[in-house]
């Protein structure tokens, strides 16, 4: 589901100056977001539970579920773009409680960015904010420095916990794709060079 590249890119922008918060999460908006679209008996009417209305959204559900340690809710947030050989597919309930090596390797690797993500002094209910993307059509590029975790952005929290990385060395972007009229982050690229 999610692919790490190492390339020759870098970013020497001033992360937090101009950047507008557009989309944030917590655990109060990620209760009122889980229950919509659920009936009394607490069976879903939406196809996936797991998607946002806008990429920024659910970029910021999903580096908020990294954070809290909550892999699950995390692959909810996560889909697969449409390739020439299979359609688009959304995270779903059947597949991130399930035992298949693939999801489970997934759960681990989000169980290591966790330490990557956490902003210091660590938190357990992150306020993460996402500054305003323009989407490409059905796709979005959410780049770590448009991403806050308590007032810090993400960018300088990941270089903060890096080893032998300087500022100017790492790109961190997220991909957003829409998927049967929702967003899910699709892609983490960490670009180190």
């Amino acid at each position: 589901m999610m692919a790490a590249g190492v390339t020759g890119c870098s970013s020497d922008s001033d992360p937090a100056a101009d950047k507008e918060p557009t989309a944030s999460s917590s655990s109060a908006a990620d209760a009122e977001n889980a229950n919509k679209g659920k009936q009394k008996d607490g069976s879903s009417t939406q196809p996936s539970a797991g998607g946002r209305s806008t990429a920024e959204e659910a970029v910021a559900a999903w580096v908020t579920a990294v954070i809290k340690g909550e892999p699950k809710q995390a692959c909810l947030l996560m889909g697969e773009p449409a390739t020439d050989s299979s359609p688009a597919r959304a995270g779903t309930a059947e597949r991130c409680n399930g035992d298949d090596p693939e999801v489970r390797q997934m759960q681990d690797n989000l169980g290591e960015m966790r330490t990557s993500f956490m902003p210091k002094p660590p938190t357990d209910n992150p306020k993460v904010e996402v500054a305003s993307v323009q989407p490409a059509g059905d796709k979005a590029v959410v780049p770590a420095e448009k991403v806050t975790v308590e007032g810090k952005t993400l960018d300088k929290i990941i270089l903060s916990h890096s080893t032998g990385v300087e500022e100017g060395q790492l790109d961190v972007n997220m991909e957003s794709t829409k998927i049967d009229d929702a967003w899910y982050v699709t892609n983490l690229d960490f670009n180190i060079g």
